[in-house]
Protein backbone atom coordinates (compact mmCIF):
# COMPACT_ATOMS: atom_id res chain seq x y z
CA UNK A 1 0.00 0.00 0.00
CA UNK A 2 1.37 3.67 -0.35
CA UNK A 3 0.57 6.68 1.31
CA UNK A 4 -2.04 8.74 -0.07
CA UNK A 5 -0.49 12.09 -1.61
CA UNK A 6 -3.21 14.49 -1.75
CA UNK A 7 -2.68 17.44 0.96
CA UNK A 8 -4.99 20.04 2.35
CA UNK A 9 -3.16 23.62 3.47
CA UNK A 10 -2.83 22.30 6.66
CA UNK A 11 -1.48 18.98 5.59
CA UNK A 12 -2.09 15.62 7.20
CA UNK A 13 -1.62 15.08 10.70
CA UNK A 14 -1.82 12.23 12.61
CA UNK A 15 -2.93 11.53 16.15
CA UNK A 16 -1.39 8.90 18.39
CA UNK A 17 -4.10 8.15 20.75
CA UNK A 18 -7.35 7.38 20.82
CA UNK A 19 -8.41 8.91 24.34
CA UNK A 20 -10.76 12.01 24.97
CA UNK A 21 -7.44 14.36 24.63
CA UNK A 22 -6.68 12.21 20.97
CA UNK A 23 -10.32 12.54 19.66
CA UNK A 24 -10.64 16.35 20.87
CA UNK A 25 -7.52 17.03 19.06
CA UNK A 26 -8.67 15.19 15.91
CA UNK A 27 -12.20 17.18 15.98
CA UNK A 28 -9.99 20.30 16.32
CA UNK A 29 -7.59 19.87 13.27
CA UNK A 30 -10.51 19.21 10.99
CA UNK A 31 -12.34 22.54 12.23
CA UNK A 32 -8.94 23.74 10.95
CA UNK A 33 -9.24 21.70 7.44
CA UNK A 34 -6.40 19.04 7.96
CA UNK A 35 -6.86 15.82 6.93
CA UNK A 36 -6.74 13.50 9.97
CA UNK A 37 -5.36 10.05 11.05
CA UNK A 38 -6.01 8.76 14.36
CA UNK A 39 -4.17 5.87 15.78
CA UNK A 40 -5.19 4.09 18.67
CA UNK A 41 -2.91 1.08 20.09
CA UNK A 42 -6.35 -0.79 22.07
CA UNK A 43 -9.26 -2.07 20.08
CA UNK A 44 -11.12 0.86 21.49
CA UNK A 45 -11.48 4.90 21.38
CA UNK A 46 -12.05 6.36 24.69
CA UNK A 47 -9.35 6.03 27.10
CA UNK A 48 -10.75 6.11 30.41
CA UNK A 49 -13.94 7.14 29.34
CA UNK A 50 -15.72 3.72 28.91
CA UNK A 51 -19.28 2.80 29.29
CA UNK A 52 -20.68 -0.73 29.79
CA UNK A 53 -23.46 -2.33 31.57
CA UNK A 54 -24.09 -4.27 35.17
CA UNK A 55 -27.37 -6.29 35.49
CA UNK A 56 -28.34 -4.61 32.16
CA UNK A 57 -28.06 -1.47 33.59
CA UNK A 58 -26.22 0.94 31.44
CA UNK A 59 -23.30 2.41 33.65
CA UNK A 60 -19.89 4.19 33.54
CA UNK A 61 -16.89 1.97 34.36
CA UNK A 62 -14.38 5.17 34.34
CA UNK A 63 -14.92 8.60 34.91
CA UNK A 64 -18.60 9.38 35.24
CA UNK A 65 -18.77 13.17 34.85
CA UNK A 66 -17.43 16.55 34.18
CA UNK A 67 -16.55 19.88 35.03
CA UNK A 68 -19.05 22.31 33.94
CA UNK A 69 -17.78 25.40 35.61
CA UNK A 70 -15.47 25.00 32.51
CA UNK A 71 -16.20 24.86 28.84
CA UNK A 72 -14.57 22.52 26.82
CA UNK A 73 -16.06 19.52 28.37
CA UNK A 74 -19.41 20.51 27.77
CA UNK A 75 -19.20 22.33 24.59
CA UNK A 76 -17.91 19.60 22.85
CA UNK A 77 -20.41 17.33 24.01
CA UNK A 78 -22.83 20.30 22.11
CA UNK A 79 -20.86 20.16 18.49
CA UNK A 80 -21.11 16.28 18.58
CA UNK A 81 -24.59 16.04 18.94
CA UNK A 82 -25.09 15.36 23.12
CA UNK A 83 -26.71 18.91 23.84
CA UNK A 84 -30.31 17.15 24.23
CA UNK A 85 -28.36 14.37 26.35
CA UNK A 86 -26.56 16.61 28.87
CA UNK A 87 -27.73 16.08 32.64
CA UNK A 88 -26.31 17.79 35.93
CA UNK A 89 -26.50 15.47 38.94
CA UNK A 90 -29.79 14.58 40.18
CA UNK A 91 -28.28 15.10 43.66
CA UNK A 92 -25.02 16.65 44.97
CA UNK A 93 -25.34 15.85 48.71
CA UNK A 94 -22.61 13.53 49.74
CA UNK A 95 -21.23 12.41 52.93
CA UNK A 96 -17.71 11.60 54.58
CA UNK A 97 -17.27 8.33 56.50
CA UNK A 98 -15.46 9.60 58.80
CA UNK A 99 -14.73 9.02 62.82
CA UNK A 100 -17.33 6.15 62.57
CA UNK A 101 -20.08 7.91 61.20
CA UNK A 102 -21.46 9.32 58.06
CA UNK A 103 -21.53 12.94 58.07
CA UNK A 104 -22.62 15.45 55.89
CA UNK A 105 -19.84 17.04 53.59
CA UNK A 106 -19.14 20.50 54.83
CA UNK A 107 -20.14 23.54 53.02
CA UNK A 108 -17.50 26.88 52.75
CA UNK A 109 -14.37 25.48 52.08
CA UNK A 110 -12.25 25.13 48.80
CA UNK A 111 -11.04 21.62 48.17
CA UNK A 112 -11.24 21.06 51.81
CA UNK A 113 -9.25 24.17 52.81
CA UNK A 114 -12.34 26.15 55.18
CA UNK A 115 -12.39 29.98 55.49
CA UNK A 116 -13.24 29.39 58.88
CA UNK A 117 -13.42 26.11 61.51
CA UNK A 118 -17.29 26.45 61.97
CA UNK A 119 -17.34 25.34 58.38
CA UNK A 120 -15.78 22.03 59.69
CA UNK A 121 -17.90 21.44 62.63
CA UNK A 122 -18.91 17.94 62.87
CA UNK A 123 -15.61 16.60 60.95
CA UNK A 124 -13.29 17.60 62.86
CA UNK A 125 -12.58 16.98 66.40
CA UNK A 126 -12.88 20.24 69.28
CA UNK A 127 -8.95 20.40 68.94
CA UNK A 128 -8.80 20.46 65.15
CA UNK A 129 -11.12 23.47 65.28
CA UNK A 130 -9.53 25.27 67.97
CA UNK A 131 -5.37 24.31 65.75
CA UNK A 132 -7.91 26.35 62.40
CA UNK A 133 -7.95 29.41 64.38
CA UNK A 134 -4.68 29.43 65.26
CA UNK A 135 -3.75 30.24 61.48
CA UNK A 136 -4.85 34.07 61.97
CA UNK A 137 -1.91 34.04 64.63
CA UNK A 138 0.77 32.65 62.91
CA UNK A 139 3.42 34.26 60.46
CA UNK A 140 3.47 34.19 56.90
CA UNK A 141 4.24 30.80 55.20
CA UNK A 142 5.75 30.87 52.07
CA UNK A 143 4.83 29.11 49.44
CA UNK A 144 7.52 29.74 46.96
CA UNK A 145 6.88 28.69 43.71
CA UNK A 146 5.55 25.38 44.67
CA UNK A 147 4.00 23.16 47.69
CA UNK A 148 2.27 20.50 48.64
CA UNK A 149 -0.64 20.64 49.28
CA UNK A 150 -1.08 18.83 52.58
CA UNK A 151 2.57 20.12 53.89
CA UNK A 152 0.79 23.90 53.49
CA UNK A 153 -2.00 23.52 54.51
CA UNK A 154 -1.46 21.35 58.03
CA UNK A 155 1.24 24.03 58.53
CA UNK A 156 -1.41 26.79 58.57
CA UNK A 157 -4.18 24.84 59.59
CA UNK A 158 -3.27 21.56 61.27
CA UNK A 159 -3.02 17.96 59.87
CA UNK A 160 -6.27 16.79 61.08
CA UNK A 161 -7.71 19.38 57.73
CA UNK A 162 -5.50 17.42 55.88
CA UNK A 163 -6.61 14.16 57.20
CA UNK A 164 -10.20 14.19 57.43
CA UNK A 165 -11.04 16.06 54.15
CA UNK A 166 -8.24 17.37 51.84
CA UNK A 167 -6.96 14.10 51.64
CA UNK A 168 -10.05 12.72 50.30
CA UNK A 169 -11.18 14.99 48.18
CA UNK A 170 -7.93 15.04 46.70
CA UNK A 171 -7.93 11.23 46.25
CA UNK A 172 -11.14 11.18 44.46
CA UNK A 173 -9.33 13.24 41.83
CA UNK A 174 -5.57 12.10 42.11
CA UNK A 175 -5.43 8.78 43.94
CA UNK A 176 -2.73 10.57 45.18
CA UNK A 177 -1.16 11.50 48.75
CA UNK A 178 -1.96 15.22 49.65
CA UNK A 179 1.36 15.89 51.13
CA UNK A 180 2.93 15.04 47.79
CA UNK A 181 0.42 17.01 45.08
CA UNK A 182 1.90 20.61 43.79
CA UNK A 183 -0.67 23.22 45.41
CA UNK A 184 0.05 25.01 42.14
CA UNK A 185 -1.65 22.42 40.08
CA UNK A 186 -3.95 20.86 42.03
CA UNK A 187 -5.60 23.76 43.74
CA UNK A 188 -4.48 26.80 41.69
CA UNK A 189 -6.92 29.71 42.70
CA UNK A 190 -5.85 28.59 46.54
CA UNK A 191 -1.73 28.76 45.51
CA UNK A 192 -2.32 32.59 44.16
CA UNK A 193 -4.50 33.61 47.07
CA UNK A 194 -1.98 31.87 49.54
CA UNK A 195 0.96 34.18 47.78
CA UNK A 196 -0.82 37.22 48.46
CA UNK A 197 -2.42 37.05 52.73
CA UNK A 198 -0.47 35.95 55.41
CA UNK A 199 -3.78 33.73 56.81
CA UNK A 200 -5.10 31.16 55.14
CA UNK A 201 -8.85 31.30 56.01
CA UNK A 202 -8.41 34.82 54.80
CA UNK A 203 -7.05 33.69 51.54
CA UNK A 204 -10.17 31.23 51.15
CA UNK A 205 -12.47 33.55 51.91
CA UNK A 206 -11.07 35.90 49.15
CA UNK A 207 -11.75 33.10 46.96
CA UNK A 208 -15.50 32.70 47.98
CA UNK A 209 -16.02 36.43 47.99
CA UNK A 210 -14.91 36.63 44.34
CA UNK A 211 -16.93 33.18 43.46
CA UNK A 212 -19.90 34.97 44.79
CA UNK A 213 -19.31 38.40 43.21
CA UNK A 214 -19.01 36.34 39.73
CA UNK A 215 -22.47 35.27 40.21
CA UNK A 216 -21.42 32.16 38.09
CA UNK A 217 -24.54 29.91 37.99
CA UNK A 218 -25.89 26.33 36.80
CA UNK A 219 -24.13 23.08 38.09
CA UNK A 220 -20.81 22.55 38.91
CA UNK A 221 -20.59 19.20 37.54
CA UNK A 222 -22.50 17.87 34.41
CA UNK A 223 -23.28 13.67 33.12
CA UNK A 224 -24.72 12.26 29.73
CA UNK A 225 -27.33 10.29 29.52
CA UNK A 226 -26.00 6.88 29.15
CA UNK A 227 -23.31 7.99 30.85
CA UNK A 228 -20.01 10.31 30.27
CA UNK A 229 -18.18 6.69 28.22
CA UNK A 230 -20.65 8.50 25.57
CA UNK A 231 -18.67 11.51 24.86
CA UNK A 232 -15.66 9.76 22.86
CA UNK A 233 -18.00 7.59 21.11
CA UNK A 234 -19.60 10.64 19.94
CA UNK A 235 -16.32 12.72 18.81
CA UNK A 236 -14.96 9.71 17.41
CA UNK A 237 -18.41 9.22 14.84
CA UNK A 238 -17.99 13.11 14.52
CA UNK A 239 -14.40 12.83 13.11
CA UNK A 240 -15.33 10.31 10.60
CA UNK A 241 -18.31 11.62 9.54
CA UNK A 242 -16.22 14.76 8.19
CA UNK A 243 -13.56 12.92 6.52
CA UNK A 244 -11.56 11.98 9.23
CA UNK A 245 -9.85 8.45 10.08
CA UNK A 246 -9.36 6.49 13.39
CA UNK A 247 -7.78 3.80 13.20
CA UNK A 248 -8.17 1.25 16.38
CA UNK A 249 -5.60 -2.09 17.27
CA UNK A 250 -2.98 0.09 15.80
CA UNK A 251 0.00 0.66 18.04
CA UNK A 252 2.60 3.07 17.04
CA UNK A 253 6.09 1.84 17.59
CA UNK A 254 8.05 4.57 16.21
CA UNK A 255 8.29 7.97 15.57
CA UNK A 256 10.86 9.66 13.16
CA UNK A 257 11.68 13.28 11.55
CA UNK A 258 12.18 12.49 7.64
CA UNK A 259 12.54 15.18 4.66
CA UNK A 260 12.49 12.55 1.94
CA UNK A 261 10.37 12.77 -1.25
CA UNK A 262 8.98 9.89 -2.71
CA UNK A 263 5.99 8.01 -4.45
CA UNK A 264 2.36 8.94 -4.95
CA UNK A 265 -1.03 7.30 -3.38
CA UNK A 266 -3.62 4.85 -3.86
CA UNK A 267 -5.33 6.48 -1.10
CA UNK A 268 -4.03 4.43 1.64
CA UNK A 269 -2.95 6.25 4.76
CA UNK A 270 -0.08 3.74 4.78
CA UNK A 271 3.23 3.75 2.34
CA UNK A 272 4.39 1.20 0.34
CA UNK A 273 7.49 0.85 2.13
CA UNK A 274 9.73 2.37 4.87
CA UNK A 275 12.19 4.27 2.51
CA UNK A 276 9.74 6.91 0.17
CA UNK A 277 7.24 10.11 2.03
CA UNK A 278 5.27 12.21 -0.04
CA UNK A 279 6.97 15.80 -0.60
CA UNK A 280 7.53 17.51 2.60
CA UNK A 281 6.14 15.33 4.76
CA UNK A 282 8.28 16.19 8.50
CA UNK A 283 7.43 12.70 10.17
CA UNK A 284 7.55 9.24 9.44
CA UNK A 285 5.32 7.40 11.86
CA UNK A 286 5.67 3.14 12.31
CA UNK A 287 2.96 1.20 13.59
CA UNK A 288 3.06 -2.30 14.46
CA UNK A 289 0.79 -5.15 13.91
CA UNK A 290 -3.07 -4.69 14.09
CA UNK A 291 -4.15 -6.07 17.72
CA UNK A 292 -5.38 -9.92 17.20
CA UNK A 293 -3.67 -9.97 13.60
CA UNK A 294 -3.03 -13.74 12.19
CA UNK A 295 -2.71 -13.02 8.73
CA UNK A 296 0.13 -13.84 7.10
CA UNK A 297 2.49 -11.23 7.26
CA UNK A 298 0.77 -9.43 9.31
CA UNK A 299 3.92 -8.83 11.90
CA UNK A 300 5.68 -6.54 9.40
CA UNK A 301 5.29 -3.21 10.14
CA UNK A 302 3.50 -0.18 8.09
CA UNK A 303 4.37 3.45 7.77
CA UNK A 304 2.48 6.63 7.84
CA UNK A 305 3.91 9.88 6.61
CA UNK A 306 2.58 13.41 8.14
CA UNK A 307 3.23 17.25 8.02
CA UNK A 308 2.47 16.71 11.75
CA UNK A 309 1.87 14.64 14.81
CA UNK A 310 -0.04 14.98 18.09
CA UNK A 311 1.10 12.38 20.46
CA UNK A 312 -2.24 11.88 22.81
CA UNK A 313 -0.77 9.05 25.02
CA UNK A 314 0.01 8.53 28.54
CA UNK A 315 3.44 9.45 29.53
CA UNK A 316 5.25 6.20 29.71
CA UNK A 317 3.83 5.57 26.04
CA UNK A 318 4.98 9.13 24.93
CA UNK A 319 8.41 8.77 27.02
CA UNK A 320 8.92 5.70 24.37
CA UNK A 321 7.88 6.91 21.54
CA UNK A 322 10.14 10.15 21.78
CA UNK A 323 13.29 8.55 22.88
CA UNK A 324 14.69 8.83 19.77
CA UNK A 325 13.99 12.50 18.43
CA UNK A 326 13.36 13.81 21.68
CA UNK A 327 15.36 12.18 24.55
CA UNK A 328 15.44 14.88 26.86
CA UNK A 329 11.49 15.51 26.74
CA UNK A 330 11.63 11.84 26.90
CA UNK A 331 13.76 11.70 30.10
CA UNK A 332 10.68 13.81 32.02
CA UNK A 333 8.07 11.98 30.61
CA UNK A 334 9.68 8.88 31.80
CA UNK A 335 9.76 10.33 35.49
CA UNK A 336 6.10 11.34 35.78
CA UNK A 337 4.70 8.84 38.20
CA UNK A 338 0.76 7.55 38.04
CA UNK A 339 -1.65 5.76 40.07
CA UNK A 340 -3.27 2.31 39.80
CA UNK A 341 -7.20 2.50 41.23
CA UNK A 342 -10.34 -0.12 40.88
CA UNK A 343 -14.13 0.56 40.31
CA UNK A 344 -16.03 -2.42 41.91
CA UNK A 345 -19.87 -1.71 40.29
CA UNK A 346 -22.77 -3.39 42.11
CA UNK A 347 -26.45 -3.63 41.35
CA UNK A 348 -28.93 -4.40 44.00
CA UNK A 349 -32.66 -5.42 43.49
CA UNK A 350 -34.20 -1.58 44.94
CA UNK A 351 -36.06 -3.37 47.10
CA UNK A 352 -34.00 -5.24 48.92
CA UNK A 353 -32.16 -1.83 50.28
CA UNK A 354 -32.21 0.98 51.85
CA UNK A 355 -29.62 3.73 51.67
CA UNK A 356 -28.58 7.19 53.15
CA UNK A 357 -30.07 10.25 51.49
CA UNK A 358 -27.33 11.51 48.86
CA UNK A 359 -25.32 10.46 46.44
CA UNK A 360 -22.53 9.06 48.46
CA UNK A 361 -19.72 9.11 50.56
CA UNK A 362 -15.46 9.54 50.56
CA UNK A 363 -13.25 7.93 53.06
CA UNK A 364 -10.31 9.80 54.66
CA UNK A 365 -7.18 7.08 54.63
CA UNK A 366 -6.48 8.12 58.29
CA UNK A 367 -9.54 6.09 59.31
CA UNK A 368 -8.14 2.75 57.88
CA UNK A 369 -10.43 1.67 55.60
CA UNK A 370 -9.57 0.01 52.37
CA UNK A 371 -12.29 1.70 49.68
CA UNK A 372 -11.55 5.44 49.30
CA UNK A 373 -15.31 6.36 47.63
CA UNK A 374 -18.76 5.46 47.33
CA UNK A 375 -21.14 6.57 44.64
CA UNK A 376 -24.70 5.28 45.18
CA UNK A 377 -25.07 5.79 41.34
CA UNK A 378 -28.67 5.44 40.88
CA UNK A 379 -29.43 8.24 43.21
CA UNK A 380 -26.87 10.75 41.61
CA UNK A 381 -27.74 10.31 37.94
CA UNK A 382 -31.45 10.59 37.24
CA UNK A 383 -30.88 8.40 33.78
CA UNK A 384 -30.06 5.73 35.64
CA UNK A 385 -32.94 5.43 38.14
CA UNK A 386 -35.20 6.06 35.09
CA UNK A 387 -34.31 3.28 33.15
CA UNK A 388 -33.76 1.09 36.09
CA UNK A 389 -36.55 1.81 38.08
CA UNK A 390 -36.21 -1.90 40.39
CA UNK A 391 -32.40 -1.57 40.27
CA UNK A 392 -29.71 0.55 42.45
CA UNK A 393 -26.63 0.77 41.13
CA UNK A 394 -23.88 1.46 43.09
CA UNK A 395 -19.97 2.25 42.73
CA UNK A 396 -16.67 1.53 44.78
CA UNK A 397 -13.05 3.10 44.20
CA UNK A 398 -9.99 1.29 45.80
CA UNK A 399 -6.61 2.13 45.48
CA UNK A 400 -4.55 4.94 46.00
CA UNK A 401 -0.82 6.16 45.17
CA UNK A 402 1.59 3.62 46.15
CA UNK A 403 -1.36 1.19 47.29
CA UNK A 404 -0.25 -2.44 45.40
CA UNK A 405 -1.30 -5.15 47.85
CA UNK A 406 -5.05 -3.75 47.71
CA UNK A 407 -4.88 -3.63 43.87
CA UNK A 408 -3.24 -6.94 43.74
CA UNK A 409 -6.27 -8.98 45.45
CA UNK A 410 -8.45 -11.08 42.98
CA UNK A 411 -11.61 -9.43 41.20
CA UNK A 412 -13.91 -11.52 44.20
CA UNK A 413 -11.96 -10.09 46.87
CA UNK A 414 -12.20 -6.85 45.87
CA UNK A 415 -16.21 -7.45 45.90
CA UNK A 416 -15.73 -8.70 48.99
CA UNK A 417 -14.10 -5.77 51.08
CA UNK A 418 -16.07 -3.39 49.11
CA UNK A 419 -19.26 -4.81 49.96
CA UNK A 420 -17.61 -5.74 53.75
CA UNK A 421 -16.65 -1.25 53.71
CA UNK A 422 -20.18 -0.78 52.56
CA UNK A 423 -21.84 -2.58 54.98
CA UNK A 424 -19.78 -1.12 58.17
CA UNK A 425 -20.83 2.91 56.42
CA UNK A 426 -24.50 1.92 55.50
CA UNK A 427 -25.54 -1.04 57.11
CA UNK A 428 -25.86 -2.29 53.70
CA UNK A 429 -25.99 -6.08 54.09
CA UNK A 430 -28.10 -7.85 50.65
CA UNK A 431 -26.84 -9.81 48.21
CA UNK A 432 -26.06 -8.29 44.59
CA UNK A 433 -27.68 -9.08 41.62
CA UNK A 434 -24.60 -8.60 40.03
CA UNK A 435 -20.89 -7.15 40.77
CA UNK A 436 -18.23 -5.89 37.82
CA UNK A 437 -14.56 -4.97 38.57
CA UNK A 438 -12.61 -2.20 36.09
CA UNK A 439 -9.09 -2.14 36.95
CA UNK A 440 -7.28 1.20 35.51
CA UNK A 441 -3.95 0.26 36.03
CA UNK A 442 -1.06 3.47 35.60
CA UNK A 443 -4.78 4.95 35.41
CA UNK A 444 -3.41 8.82 36.63
CA UNK A 445 -0.69 10.88 36.51
CA UNK A 446 0.40 12.23 39.40
CA UNK A 447 0.92 16.24 40.17
CA UNK A 448 3.86 16.50 42.76
CA UNK A 449 5.47 19.66 43.50
CA UNK A 450 7.13 21.11 40.78
CA UNK A 451 5.04 19.55 38.34
CA UNK A 452 4.40 22.22 36.43
CA UNK A 453 8.07 23.00 35.61
CA UNK A 454 8.34 19.18 34.72
CA UNK A 455 5.80 20.32 32.11
CA UNK A 456 7.57 23.21 30.72
CA UNK A 457 10.63 21.33 30.20
CA UNK A 458 9.26 18.74 28.34
CA UNK A 459 7.13 21.49 26.03
CA UNK A 460 10.30 23.14 25.25
CA UNK A 461 12.26 20.08 24.23
CA UNK A 462 9.25 19.03 21.92
CA UNK A 463 8.87 22.72 20.85
CA UNK A 464 12.06 22.65 19.25
CA UNK A 465 10.64 19.80 16.88
CA UNK A 466 8.92 21.15 14.13
CA UNK A 467 5.47 19.63 13.63
CA UNK A 468 5.27 17.98 16.95
CA UNK A 469 3.10 18.37 20.02
CA UNK A 470 1.91 16.25 22.83
CA UNK A 471 -1.49 16.53 25.26
CA UNK A 472 -3.12 14.75 27.95
CA UNK A 473 -3.78 14.36 31.24
CA UNK A 474 0.03 14.42 32.22
CA UNK A 475 0.18 17.99 31.61
CA UNK A 476 -2.58 20.33 32.43
CA UNK A 477 -5.09 18.75 34.72
CA UNK A 478 -6.85 15.00 35.02
CA UNK A 479 -10.23 16.15 34.06
CA UNK A 480 -11.86 15.73 31.06
CA UNK A 481 -12.23 19.69 30.27
CA UNK A 482 -8.22 19.93 30.79
CA UNK A 483 -8.02 17.15 28.72
CA UNK A 484 -9.57 18.65 25.71
CA UNK A 485 -8.15 21.76 26.97
CA UNK A 486 -4.61 20.47 26.49
CA UNK A 487 -5.71 19.06 23.11
CA UNK A 488 -6.71 22.40 21.61
CA UNK A 489 -3.99 23.68 22.46
CA UNK A 490 -1.38 21.29 21.29
CA UNK A 491 -3.46 21.82 17.89
CA UNK A 492 -2.63 25.50 17.85
CA UNK A 493 0.43 24.92 18.48
CA UNK A 494 1.16 23.24 15.75
CA UNK A 495 0.17 25.97 13.42
CA UNK A 496 2.19 27.95 15.57
CA UNK A 497 0.22 29.57 17.69
CA UNK A 498 1.03 29.63 21.28
CA UNK A 499 -2.03 31.16 23.06
CA UNK A 500 -3.89 28.45 24.15
CA UNK A 501 -0.78 26.88 25.83
CA UNK A 502 -0.36 30.27 27.13
CA UNK A 503 -3.44 30.86 28.55
CA UNK A 504 -3.14 26.83 30.00
CA UNK A 505 -0.07 28.20 32.02
CA UNK A 506 -1.47 31.25 33.29
CA UNK A 507 -4.99 29.66 34.19
CA UNK A 508 -4.53 26.17 35.10
CA UNK A 509 -7.72 23.72 34.78
CA UNK A 510 -8.47 22.55 38.29
CA UNK A 511 -9.50 19.56 38.54
CA UNK A 512 -12.70 19.13 41.26
CA UNK A 513 -13.80 16.16 42.81
CA UNK A 514 -17.39 14.90 41.33
CA UNK A 515 -18.90 14.79 44.93
CA UNK A 516 -18.03 10.95 45.76
CA UNK A 517 -16.62 8.20 44.13
CA UNK A 518 -15.22 9.71 40.80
Amino acid sequence: MRAQQTRTDTGHVVVIGGGIAGLAAAHRLLDRGARVTVLEASDRVGGKLLPGEVAGARVDLGAESMLARRPEAVSLAREVGLADRLQPPATATASLWTRGALRPMPKGHVMGVPGTASALSGVLSEEGLRRIERDAELPRTEVGDDVAVGEYVAARLGREVVDRLVEPLLGGVYAGDAYRISLRLAVPQLYAAARAHTSLTEAVREIQTKAAAAGQTGPVFMGIEGGVGQLPLAVAESVRARGGEILTGMPVTELRRTEAAGPGGDGSPFAADSAGAPPHAAWRVVVGSPVGAGSPGSGQSRVLYADGVVVALPAPAAAALLRAEAPAAAAELAAVEYASMALVTLAYRRADIALPEGSGFLVPPVDGHTIKASTFASRKWGWIAEENPDLLVLRTSVGRYGETEVLGREDADLVKVSRHDLRAATGLDAEPLATRVTRWDDGLPQYPVGHHARVARIREHVGKLPGLAVCGAAYDGVGIPACIASAYAAVDQLGGDRGGLDALIANPVQSLHGGAGE
